[in-house]
């Protein structure tokens, strides 16, 4: 499986780590009230769905970044791959 890195191109998908469900870059807010039922759900619940999904891999034998890969997990065809810096920055000037 080649995996399409928005810098370094396709890379075989054997130098990636994968991490999981890419809502793990959205961590909770410790200081909202309720923190802990969200930290909760955060540490313990994934979605596994059969078909799209967005998954978080770590590039352990290259750059050493995290993007953010949409999959079909049933075909595995890849659709796109985001730096998760990226989305993580983009999430952090849109929140108030």
């Amino acid at each position: 499986m080649l995996i399409p890195h928005p810098l370094l191109g396709l890379r075989d998908a054997r130098e990636f780590i994968y991490l999981g469900d890419a809502r793990l870059i959205e961590r909770p807010d410790p200081s909202a009230p309720a923190a802990e039922s969200a930290f909760y759900d955060y540490v313990y619940l994934r979605e596994n769905p059969a078909g799209t999904h967005r998954e978080l891999w770590f590039h352990e034998q290259g750059d050493r970044s995290c993007l953010v890969v949409t999959r079909n997990t049933v075909t595995h065809e890849i659709l796109g791959a985001e730096l998760a810096r990226d989305i993580a920055l983009a999430r952090a000037r849109s929140e108030p």
